[in-house]
């Protein structure tokens, strides 16, 4: 009988222990959900903040482009607007404008001299409505005339 006294008791013992540590971690467990919840709030915080700082950002990036325009535009001196010219030359019944001129001399550049047209750089047109015939200079270099 006495050993069943002891064994009871040692039960017992190790019952209660059992019960004491297996209280203890419960208690530590919920002071880490505390702190987890603690740095989530403090990340969740610092996340707002920057989200902040980058709305601010962004709306003084406006401000600061506007006044880096404005600063350019006192430095640099007024371009002076561009007036849209067209020249209409007429004779004869005939009308042709620049734009015309310029097509029929890229034309002769490229299928009568055998040029290709990204080598037709720039042109000089003089045109003799009397004699019905435009004189051309290609790249500077090269003369020729077509009627017209």
């Amino acid at each position: 009988m006495a050993e069943a006294k002891i064994k009871a008791k040692v039960a017992t013992t190790k019952a209660a222990e059992v019960k004491a540590v297996e209280v203890a971690p419960v208690a530590e467990v919920k002071e880490e959900v505390k702190e987890t919840a603690k740095k989530a709030t403090t990340k969740t915080a610092a996340k707002k903040e920057t989200a902040a700082k980058k709305e601010t950002a962004a709306k003084k990036a406006p401000a600061k482009k506007a006044a880096a325009k404005e600063t350019a535009a006192k430095k640099a001196p007024a371009k002076k607007a561009e007036v849209k010219q067209t020249v209409n030359i007429q004779f004869s019944g005939k009308s042709y404008t620049t734009e015309d001129l310029v097509n029929i001399a890229k034309d002769v550049w490229q299928y009568d001299l055998n040029q290709k047209v990204a080598d037709f750089k720039t042109v000089e047109l003089y045109v003799k409505p009397e004699e019905g015939i435009a004189y051309y200079v290609i790249n500077k270099d090269v003369t020729g005339s077509f009627f017209i």
